[in-house]
């Protein structure tokens, strides 16, 4: 008999009848997010024939030009999110400030925080690329709401999720009760449950790093790669791959997928900035997922789910993936300090 298949709507009510992990609200929240990552899909498989390629000329607030992509992947998040009462508001790497749901919409009870298009260094080379979302249900009984709402650990994240453009089109989630995969059915339009309870290896013979910034790193990461290059001849006593992407999506993936170790630290180039990558709508999300699949996540100093956020774009030094690895990293900042 063919294997039934399972949508990415019967998996969520599956979650909200049976094990009471999301309400109502939330399930309808997380299917509007995947059909807009679907249109967002589309977008990114046209490529030149949709005019999408190529830099819009204009900086975010991060000062960073921005692809057309951006742009567009941005609005489309926006656009698809705002009129169905299940926010409040948004947040977007993209826009300065937050994004509070129109008064001529109804107003839900949760914020959503996304990074509408990760990689994006790579659009133009047809490289893996991808969404990432975060969503936090508001706090207090205050009427309207404020970029303070949103300054919330990552320990307090509802749902996280990303969306990989690859040669599939897959949709990874966690409600909080392990890491699903969904594969984007192009002839039907759905999602269908394709790997379920996915879990990280313990231990891995690959890392993700960009080693042209070796020269800038703290010691620590330092003698972690070191340790690492030296191969079955050095303290590790076994050989390790490097693998780098430039799409945290995409290492990411490959890390929930087979295991491995992705860091991007902190480095001297900018020595005031505490990293590169975003709390609030990268390492948040990316932390939450890693952690329900087996992996862990830090700053170097700190689990990064515990970190409380002070600023809506603050960014952090990211360690995350096989358990046995990160604890290392986490080890030698610890001797370090």
């Amino acid at each position: 008999m063919a294997k039934k298949r399972i949508s990415l709507t019967q998996y969520l009510i599956e979650q909200q009848r049976q094990h009471g992990r999301i309400p109502a609200q939330l399930r309808l929240l997380i299917e509007v997010v995947a059909r807009a990552c679907k249109r967002i899909s589309i977008g990114v498989n046209k490529g030149a024939l949709g005019d999408v390629l190529g830099s819009a000329e204009t900086e975010n607030v991060q000062g960073e030009m921005q692809k057309k992509l951006d742009i567009i992947a941005n609005e489309v998040l926006i656009e698809a999110n705002e009129w169905g009462g299940h926010l409040a508001a948004m947040a977007s790497e993209e826009m300065e400030g937050i994004y509070v749901v129109p008064n001529r919409f109804p107003q839900g009870e949760y914020l959503l925080l996304f990074d509408p298009l990760d990689g994006s260094s790579n659009i133009d080379v047809n490289v893996s690329i991808g969404t990432i979302f975060s969503v936090l249900k508001k706090t207090g009984n205050d009427e309207g709401v404020s970029e303070s709402d949103f300054l919330q650990p990552g320990l307090q994240q509802a749902v996280a999720g990303y969306c990989v453009y690859g040669p599939q089109t897959m949709l990874v989630l966690t409600v909080g009760n392990g890491v699903a995969m969904f594969t984007l059915d192009r002839e039907e339009g759905s999602w269908v449950l394709t790997h379920d309870g996915v879990q990280i290896p313990a231990d891995t013979r690959e890392f993700a790093i960009n080693m042209s910034n070796l020269r800038h790193w703290a010691p620590p990461v330092r003698r972690y790669i070191d340790e690492c290059l030296a191969g079955r001849d050095g303290p590790r006593g076994k050989d390790f791959n490097m693998r780098w992407i430039a799409s945290m999506v995409a290492d990411v993936h490959r890390i929930l997928t087979r295991g491995g170790v992705f860091m991007y630290p902190w480095d001297r180039r900018e020595p005031q900035k505490a990293g590169k990558l975003r709390l609030m709508y990268e390492a948040n999300p990316m932390s939450f997922i890693v952690e329900q699949a087996g992996g862990a996540a830090t700053n170097g100093r700190q689990r990064i789910l515990e970190l409380q956020p002070t600023t809506l774009h603050e960014r952090v030094s990211v360690m995350l993936g096989s358990k046995n690895e990160v604890q290392r990293l986490s080890a030698y900042h610890a001797e370090a300090d």
